[in-house]
């Protein structure tokens, strides 16, 4: 068995698919003692997210690199990177059913996903979490699908940067029009955001050269007994809502 091309896997790349009904009630033997140890606090839904998100770390890295999904495997404890075959930078993102996982070769990648629809008491986040710049033409505005935009291109720097979201969500400042400012010095950050689907996709990247959105694949549900056979993606071409690059903020 084989995984995709790489030739056909532009860098970076975002792979999706839904969690499914995963029938199995015996583990995966392709699961790490990490995985497996860290799967056995789980039951119900969450395990389903679970065993999911890792058959599709998997099913990314071999769509990346070319290999086969059943070799492939992500370094132990949190998933930034892969450890077979080496090379490849992972952020891992689930929400109410989806899972996505985005790969690159080149820099650190930070990957969020958020339901297009949420958006429960967000002039609160607004008020306690975001610059005073950004309050004004948020609130001024009042359109929430701004705010998850804006939310999304914050947790998807922070997941870049390497940092959690407590005194943080200020590093990473947008204006009215979109353009982003970061607090990192060096250069060649990106950020895409687009909708697939009922949700917001958005990637923080670092890439050399010419920058290009991701390429977003969407893969199938996992089967039901979570077998690494090669799985088909079809690209999903979208027009990103926001794609620009990050400069370095000024004070």
């Amino acid at each position: 068995m084989t995984g995709l091309s790489s030739a056909s896997s532009p860098d970076p790349a975002i792979w999706i698919c839904r969690q499914g009904e995963i029938e199995t009630t015996d583990l995966p033997d392709w699961l790490s003692e990490t995985e497996r140890s860290t799967v056995s606090l789980f039951s119900g839904p969450r395990r389903r997210e679970y065993l999911a998100s890792r058959w599709l770390l998997r099913q990314a890295i071999a769509g990346a690199s070319g290999k086969d999904a059943a070799v492939c495997r992500p370094v132990p404890g949190r998933p930034i990177e892969s450890q077979h075959p080496t090379g490849w930078r992972l952020s891992l993102s689930h929400s109410n059913g989806l899972c996505a996982c985005a790969t690159s070769s080149v820099g650190v990648i930070g990957l969020d996903i958020e339901p297009a629809e949420r958006h429960p008491q967000w002039q609160k986040v607004v008020k306690r979490w975001f610059t005073a710049h950004e309050q004004a033409w948020l609130l001024g505005r009042n359109q929430p699908d701004q705010f998850l935009t804006v939310w999304t291109l914050k947790e998807a720097w922070l997941k870049a940067t390497g940092r959690g979201i407590a005194g943080n969500l200020q590093t990473l400042e947008v204006s009215p029009d979109f353009r982003l400012a970061g607090d990192q010095s060096e250069p060649d950050w990106y950020a895409s955001c687009s909708r697939v689907g009922n949700f917001l996709v958005t990637l923080v990247f670092r890439t050399a050269g010419a920058a290009t959105p991701p390429v977003i694949r969407l893969l199938p549900e996992p089967p039901g007994s979570l077998e690494l056979a090669p799985a088909s993606a079809d690209t999903q071409l979208v027009k990103p809502l926001v794609f620009t690059a990050i400069t370095r903020r000024s004070d």
